[in-house]
């Protein structure tokens, strides 16, 4: 009889042991326009009493917008403008703002379509695209610069120059050799706006409309701000890219942006930087490097944040922020949080709060 009970129970693990895993929640994509499905924090068993210090954190802060989806559907969204100290601005779901820096991760995107569609290629020269001499370099060290040494912050280029976002060729000068040094830098990166319009032969704002705007319902557009095109648009347009990013670049069962490049993307891209990918930063690594300093601090970029979150993050805070493992994007637009290049300190100070209400 001893026999029979054992034999049971081992049946019974076993079986236990062969359940499938529980299915991921489907993911909701929301029409164009202004439509966007909700679900309340409650429903998700989030404590909703931990809301309003998120909202004085925000506030004090000096954001504009903070938008979470969970799922894809919005669960907070908030909206800052005479609330805030010093301003008049009545932000709200319409207003435009810049992506800043954050709009890296978006050209990003705009690369690697261009590249699916055998426009460009990864490993040939930026001079078959720039034209000889877009640097200050000699011919043999200019030919060494490919596009993805622009994808990976790596060309070698000297980021110690007065203007790092001048583009001109004089101040575009020899630091190290391609691949071998990763360094914060943006003049290398915006002149990957050349690269798509010469190997699309469309301007950056048809290209980004014709390709990606149009097909996840997105509005916004490139703006010429001295030496850089920065990418302004409402926070909801910020979320849609966000999900989209979620999804393997695909927007309900339309493949935007190819998936093995979302991968690329969100995939340590060299061995300098582990916490960076293609214009793309990554959380949960062993070490990282920030902008201006050639230092590895060892942990994790945002320590309080989930793991396997990738961000695009730029200057005043403005943050889309990843989690695929929780189907969470958090999207913050706002002005300057703190003084750094980079607001990982604020993005893991807004994780902070964050965790006190989202109940995995």
């Amino acid at each position: 009889m001893r026999k029979i009970f054992v034999f049971i129970i081992a049946i019974s693990i076993s079986c236990k042991g062969d359940e499938p895993s529980p299915t991921p929640a489907a993911l909701y994509f929301p029409p164009a326009g202004t439509a966007w499905e909700t679900t309340t924090p409650a429903s998700l068993g989030w404590d909703e009493t931990k809301i309003l210090e998120l909202k004085t954190f925000l506030a004090t802060t000096n954001s504009r917008a903070l938008i979470v989806l969970k799922d894809g559907k919005i669960v907070i969204e908030e909206y800052l403008g005479k609330q805030l100290v010093n301003t008049t601005l009545d932000f709200n779901s319409s207003s435009n703002w810049y992506w800043a820096s954050a709009g890296k991760t978006l050209t990003s995107a705009l690369v690697g379509m261009a590249e699916s569609q055998g426009k460009i290629n990864f490993d040939t020269k930026t001079s078959d695209y720039l034209g000889v001499g877009w640097t200050a370099l000699t011919t043999t060290q200019e030919n060494k610069i490919t596009v993805r040494h622009q994808l990976t912050m790596t060309t070698g280029l000297d980021d110690g120059v007065t203007n790092t976002d001048c583009t001109d060729p004089a101040c575009l000068i020899f630091k190290a050799e391609p691949g071998s040094r990763w360094a914060y830098h943006n003049a290398p990166y915006t002149l990957l706006d050349g690269v798509i319009t010469t190997a699309t032969g469309k301007n950056l704002n048809t290209y980004v409309t014709d390709e990606l705007k149009s097909k996840i319902g997105m509005d916004g557009q490139y703006i010429k701000s001295g030496d850089n095109n920065v990418f302004y648009s409402p926070p909801r347009s910020m979320a849609r890219f966000g999900l989209l990013l979620l999804n393997k670049g695909k927007w309900d069962e339309t493949q935007v942006v190819p998936e093995s490049y979302v991968n690329l993307m969100t995939t340590t891209s060299q061995n300098i930087n582990l916490a960076y990918g293609y214009l793309t930063w990554l959380n949960g690594k062993d070490s990282y490097r920030i902008p201006q300093s050639q230092i590895t601090f060892q942990g994790s970029l945002s320590p309080d944040a989930p793991a396997d979150m990738f961000a695009a993050m730029g200057k005043n805070g403005q943050l889309i922020n990843v989690v695929p493992s929780m189907n969470i994007v958090v999207v913050r637009m706002g002005d300057d949080p703190d003084t750094g290049l980079v607001p990982f300190i604020f993005q893991n100070d807004l994780w902070k709060k964050l965790n006190t209400i989202i109940k995995k």
